[in-house]
Order: structure tokens, then sequence, then C-alpha cells
């Protein structure tokens, strides 16, 4: 007669479930590696337990109390299965499968005369009895990860080469990166940008094969840190795999992470738990999208790799936490396919969308009472709106967003996400199409109105990364001209914001353009020669002027130079610096000064692959 069911908490990190008799012999049902509770449950709480945490083996005889379909409704059931027992002694036996496993595992009962094993991707059952062991049912196990990476992770082999922003006509030493992708649907690859960023070769090599396919980059996506791989050999393609994708996992639910990080040549499966999901800084797009949180281990080589819950990919691996243990973050598939939706319809990467507004929360009650926010209401309050959006056409400073497409937004700045979660409602805007239209419920001066305001990528005037293209740049008479970038100050080290010029810093983090297409260009060094002495120390400064007219960019300025009249050439500087030269005279020293420096060009490629584009600029 069985009196109660308890949780043992062992020292292995194990849990056992045992049953208890009347003699007090204890006989255990099953153990798991993933531990429970050190707590009893009652039956019936135990088995809610285990329907969404283990997989747990009831016998009939064991009476539980019925167990509701799930705890979340719009999850779908557990599928149930029934074996009948065959051979003398045998006794149905009702399995059910949770939603994830941490591990492989072994069902134990001892008391009834049967054994379970559990291979990594099967579910074999045998019944011993009088008959002697008889092969039952054969099911899919759901945590089939380690199978399913066999066949669909790829490692990647990448040789890059990054431009040197200081030598704009030279590129750094190239050097070595390897990474994980995985296969989905019509042949194509996903990995992270920054395993192929800079590229100048991909090669792919699939487990348990020791050749290596080379590979083309068909599309990237750098604030998101996703990238599209093809492989064009067909004898890649013989036994792979297509992963499907899954939807974002819900806290505490477990994931594995499959990969090639460092520490081996061979495929690695690490397991975790989902501990957060909220947006995050993506480290190289420096991007701020929804991320997920887990306490796997996530390290070099990972990158790329799928994170798996059953058979579904939950998310790309890309990040960890520097200086904490056991914090990594993989990408949530509305991210991914937000990318990938992008890629079908236009062909190439567009972006994620931006209101182009810098808000404050309104959590503060004098706030409230002066913005005459009215009681119930809430929302966040506008600081600053980016020159050239839509926004800035309907939407003024000291308006408060009361709603984003009918979604409430509280005082915080966040929006109901799902059961008692909340996020920023920033990811709602970037979940947006590019073109599509939002509905803004604003508060102003105590009325509400509402904008439908059309959304698109946000471009700064100082570009965050410029990762696969050549730098820009202008040499005349020994003066290098570049548009400035945030690459170009991290060339002053990881330290770059207490290293790099202080006004080139502020500017690259606070100013935005005016118009389209403009850029800010700076002198960035002086190539010495004796028609710019005295000039050598003008370095890092911005061009304000050429001959009196305002420089709107780099192709401007370049105009501005070569279509000179006069008999001097007159640069404006930033701090009220000024350079003056022969126009003729620096001419001739302009092509000198190439040779002695073993420059190929006067100018990068994209300002000599067409004529310069008049611009009208005031003087």
């Amino acid at each position: 007669m069985l009196s109660r069911l308890r949780t043992w908490h062992l020292r292995t990190g194990f849990s056992a479930v045992v049953k208890k008799g009347v003699n007090g012999a204890a006989t255990p049902v099953f153990f798991s590696s993933q531990t429970i509770s050190r707590q009893q449950y009652s039956v019936a709480e135990f088995c809610e337990l285990s329907r969404h945490s283990i997989p747990s083996c009831h016998s009939e005889s064991l009476e539980t109390e019925s167990i509701a379909p799930s705890i979340r409704g719009e999850k779908k059931k557990h599928p149930e299965r029934k074996p009948d027992c065959k051979g003398g002694g045998g006794e149905q036996v009702t399995c059910r499968f949770a939603t994830s496993l941490n591990s492989s595992f072994r069902l134990f009962a001892a008391s009834i005369g049967r054994s379970f094993s559990i291979n990594q991707r099967w579910f074999s059952t045998r019944a011993v009895g009088a008959g002697g062991p008889v092969d039952r049912v054969r099911t899919a196990d759901p945590y089939v990860a380690t199978e399913l990476a066999l066949d669909a992770v790829v490692k990647i082999f990448t040789v890059s080469s990054s431009p040197n922003y200081f030598l704009p006509w030279q590129n750094k030493p190239q050097r070595e990166v390897t990474g994980s992708g995985f296969v989905i649907s019509r042949r194509r690859i996903v990995t992270n940008a920054h395993v192929v960023a800079d590229q100048t070769f991909v090669l792919v090599r699939k487990h348990g094969s020791p050749i290596k396919y080379r590979a083309d980059v068909e599309a990237v996506g750098h604030e998101c840190d996703l990238a599209l791989l093809r492989v064009r050999s067909e004898e890649f393609w013989e036994g792979m795999r297509e992963l499907d994708f899954g939807d974002i996992p819900f806290l505490q639910e477990s994931v594995a992470v499959v990969g090639y990080p460092q520490g081996g040549d061979n495929i690695s499966v690490t397991g975790g738990v989902v501990s957060r999901v909220e947006p995050t800084q993506y480290v190289h797009g420096a991007a701020h999208l929804m991320a997920i949180q887990i306490d796997a281990a996530i390290n070099p080589g990972n990158s790329g790799g799928p994170a798996l819950m059953e058979d579904k990919v939950v998310g790309v691996a890309f990040q960890n936490l520097a200086g904490a243990e056991n914090i990594g973050y993989i990408i949530p598939v509305p991210v991914i396919n937000h990318f990938l939706s992008d890629v079908e319809e236009t062909g190439h990467y567009v972006g994620f969308c931006s209101l182009g507004v810098t808000c404050q929360p309104t959590e503060n009650v004098q706030l409230r009472d002066h913005l005459r926010m009215p009681l119930g209401l809430t929302g966040v309050l506008i600081n600053k709106i980016h020159p050239l959006t839509n926004t800035n056409r309907c939407l003024q400073k000291d308006d408060v967003i009361l709603a984003f497409d009918g979604t409430p937004i509280a005082n915080d700045g966040t929006v109901h996400f799902r059961n008692r979660e909340r996020i920023s409602f920033d990811h709602l805007v970037s979940m947006k199409k590019a073109g599509a239209s939002a509905c803004l419920t604003v508060l102003r001066s105590g009325q509400q109105c509402n904008f439908n305001v059309k959304l698109g990528p946000l471009r700064p005037l100082v570009p965050i990364h410029q990762f696969d293209r050549l730098p820009s740049f202008y040499i005349f008479a020994g003066l290098v001209f570049t548009p400035l970038t945030q690459p170009y100050l991290h060339e002053y080290g990881d330290d770059w914001y207490n290293t790099s010029p202080r006004r080139l810093c502020d500017r690259a983090l606070t100013a935005n353009p005016t118009k389209p297409g403009e850029q800010l260009v700076i002198l960035s060094q002086v190539l010495m020669d004796e028609i710019n002495v005295g000039y050598e120390r003008l370095a890092e400064l911005q061009v304000k002027k050429v001959n009196g007219v305002d420089v709107y960019n780099l192709r401007h300025l370049r105009q501005q130079v070569e279509s000179c009249q006069e008999q001097s050439l007159r640069f404006d500087l930033d701090d009220g610096r000024v350079v003056v030269l022969d126009f003729e005279a620096a001419k001739e020293a302009s092509l000198r000064i190439l040779q002695r420096h073993r420059i190929p060009s006067h100018a990068s490629n994209d300002l000599l692959d067409r004529e310069p584009v008049p611009v009208k600029a005031s003087s």
C-alpha cells in the first residue's frame, strides 16, 4: 500500500522520488539530474511539477488525482502514451513527457520488476515479467538536442581583416575566428554577424566530417548580430537536417546550447535554464533589442550556435556577461524572424525601427501634476526628438506618450509582456516592419491626441559601426580627411571614451544629423611635407568650412577642394583653427606625398565611383 511520495535531495545533485510502503522500505520510482526541491509534495502537486520540469513515469496503482492539461493555457498539451506491457506480470504504465529535460536519465521501478532506459534520442522501455524482457514502445525523446546537433550544427572558420582607421588606405593583419552555425529552411546557415564581420574567406565543416566547404555570406545584420551563409557544394548538404524555430521560452524552462566553444574541436552541448527575458545591449552592433538570459556557459566559439528546447530552436547564442559566472545571452526567435523576413522580402537586411525620441519616466507625482496627467493615466515624457524622423513632424517636446498601438505604457516605460512580466515599450517599436505605421496616444497640455507615425531605422550622424566596408578618406597636400565614426575612436583602445579627443567623442555620442547624408568630417592627420609645415599639430579636428562654404560631407569637401578657382585654399577647423594653402603648389605636392607614403590613391573607392554631386550649402 502506497502511503505518500517524497522527494529526496541526494548529494550528487539528483532528485529521487521514492514510495514508502507499510514496512517502511523505500523504493525509488525514478531519479533525474534536475533537482526539484527538498520539501515534500503531495501526489497531485508532484505530478504537476513533474509535467513542467522533468519526465515522470506513474503506475496506475498510484491512483493520483487528475492533472490539469497545462499551467499555461496557451502552451500545447503534453502527449500521453499508454503502451501495453506484454508478458507475465507486466502492468500498463502511463509515461508523461515534459517540455524539457536537463540531461539523460534513468527510470527505476524495482518494486514491480520493470526497468526503463533512455538513450540520447529514444525512450526505450522494457517490461520484465514471466515471459522475459519485452520491448514495448520507442518514443521520441523531447530533449534531442545532441542528436539534432549532429546533423544540423556546423563549425565556421573565418579569416577576417579589419580596416585601419588611422591609415584608412590599409587593412590590419588578418586573423582567424571560429564560431558555430545551424541549418534552417532553404539550405541557409544562421550564425552571428560578429563571426563573419570583415570576412575575407569563410569555410564551414559539418559534424563528423574532415572536409571544410567554402561558404558565401548572403546577408548580415550587425545591429541584431545575425548573418546568413550559403554553401554551394551539393556534397555538403547530404544528410544535413534543417531546424525549425520555436517560441520564446518561459522563465526556468531548460534549454541546451549547442556549438563549438573553445577548449576542444568537437561539438559541445551545455544545459541551462532561462533566467530573464528583456531588452539588452547587443555588444557587437550596440543595438538595444530583446535578449534571453540563461545560466548556461557561453564561451568564444559558441557564437552562432542554436539554443534548443525539445526539437525547436528558441535562440542563437551570441554573448556573455563579462566578470560574471554562467550568465549568457541568446537572441530570441522574434528578433531572428525579423531579420529573416527582411532578407526574404528585400534581399538584404533593412534594420529595426526606432521612434527617434528620448524619454524619461514619469514616476514622480509632482512631475505628473505639472504635466496635467489625470489620475489613472500613465506614460513617459519626451525630452528630445531626432530631427530626421517622421515622429518629429507630429510630436513635440514635453508630450507624454500614453500608449503605443493601443498598449498602455507605464510610468516607468514598460508594457505588459506575459504573465506577470514586463518589458520596455521599445521592444514593441523595434518589432515593427520598416515603413509600417504605429498609432501613438499622446497627452499634450492636458489633452489626449492620437497620431499615426511611420517608423523606420534610425541613422545616426556618427555611425556606430562600419563592418564589412572600407573607411572613406580624401588626401590633399598631405591633409588626411575622413568622416568621424565610432570605430575611428575605438582605435584609441578599449578605454576610448576617456582616451579619444574629447570634442570628437562628445559629438559622436550626442550629435544628430539635420539633413540626409550629412557627415561630420575631420582632419585626421597631416602627412609631413614642406607644403604643410607648421600644420602638423592641427589634427583630429572637425572641418567646418572650405573657402567659406559649410562642409556637408566628405564628398562635398572633395568637390569644394577640386573645384577651387582661387589662388589660396582655406580650411576652417574646429576651435577656430585655420589652414591656408597655395592651391597650385598643393596640387603638385599631393602626388609627391602619395608616392612617398606608398598610398595607391588620393581618395577611397566610394568617392571615385561617380562624379561628385553638387550640394547646396550656405556660406
